[in-house]
């Protein structure tokens, strides 16, 4: 089966009350982490925990069984050891109650850290940057019990080119043996939108034949930079990479067609989906990259319906 899943924030929850809200994403800005510290940050993390539980409830209500975990969960969390926070004991139950009621469920919990990691960087304090930002990441994965595979992927860009793929790539393939284990047995690497970047092609050449880790295949991107591939041959070499893990691929569509807008840029995402993938016949989960989130996965899922009973 091909589950459908979207990322971080239910639609539905964040735009309650906010006495009411559920979100994974309570933060601060820099000078109020300044001014209150982890303490602050770590009543934030609290919260955002218990509401990721109400939300993977919501999601099995409704029969979703795949999740994008935001990746502010704990707030500033590149500024100190999590294990450092005052409530740590409370923090920890939190992130095992959401893993083992995901785990009980059969739910997939993944993230995909921001585009400022960069392991393609020819600079040392850039690496540094992004080891700890991914370090963050699975130290989470680690609290909330998910394993160290791809299953629990995190998924990042190549990043940038420097004007120089090879260079870019060998720079990518070096760091990424440097990073902790928690990070690099769950990393993935996802295909570009530019052709100044990196097709699925490139990727399987440069990083996968090299290190080995599963290239996540997204339709849009893909679209927009084919890299002289047919989407069934670009999506077959990417599922070629995951082994025994149940692949990953993302979708969307363009907000510039979905608005009728030339003057949107062709990669923003659309708010909602309107067309059905092409699976080609293979079995993998679709994490639904549209603005309106779960809104989106509910009406594609309806519409996906619609069209099987013709």
């Amino acid at each position: 089966m091909n589950y459908l899943g979207y990322a971080c924030i239910n639609q539905g929850f964040s735009t309650l009350p906010k006495s009411q809200r559920i979100t994974t994403n309570r933060t601060m800005i820099k000078r109020t982490f300044h001014d209150r510290g982890i303490e602050y940050a770590a009543e934030l993390a609290l919260q955002n925990l218990r509401d990721l539980y109400t939300i993977l409830e919501w999601n099995l209500q409704h029969d979703i069984y795949f999740y994008r975990l935001s990746s502010n969960i704990i707030p500033w969390a590149s500024e100190y050891d999590l294990v450092d926070m005052p409530n740590f004991g409370a923090i920890h139950a939190a992130a095992l109650k959401a893993g083992n009621f995901a785990r009980k469920h059969g739910m997939r919990l993944t993230s995909h850290p921001g585009p400022f990691n960069k392991l393609a960087s020819p600079k040392e304090r850039v690496y540094q940057l992004t080891e700890t930002d991914l370090s963050v990441h699975g130290d989470l994965f680690d609290l909330i019990g998910l394993p160290r595979t791809p299953y629990a992927k995190l998924n990042i860009h190549v990043g940038a080119a420097y004007g120089d793929k090879p260079f870019a790539l060998d720079n990518f393939c070096r760091n990424f043996e440097r990073l902790p284990d928690n990070v690099r047995s769950r990393l993935t690497v996802e295909n570009d939108d530019k052709e100044s970047l990196y097709s699925t092609l490139e990727l399987y050449e440069g990083v996968y034949k090299r290190i080995g880790i599963p290239i996540v295949f997204d339709y849009h991107h893909h679209m927009l930079h084919p890299g002289g591939q047919t989407e069934q041959e670009a999506l077959e070499l990417a599922l070629s990479t995951w082994g025994d893990i149940k692949p990953v691929v993302h979708y969307a569509e363009s907000r510039s067609l979905e608005h009728n807008n030339p003057k949107i840029k062709p990669q923003a995402h659309s708010d909602l989906v309107y067309k059905t993938l092409d699976d080609y016949g293979h079995e993998f989960d679709i994490m639904i990259e549209a603005k309106h989130k779960e809104l989106a996965l509910l009406r594609y899922r309806e519409n996906k319906k619609c069209i099987a009973a013709k």
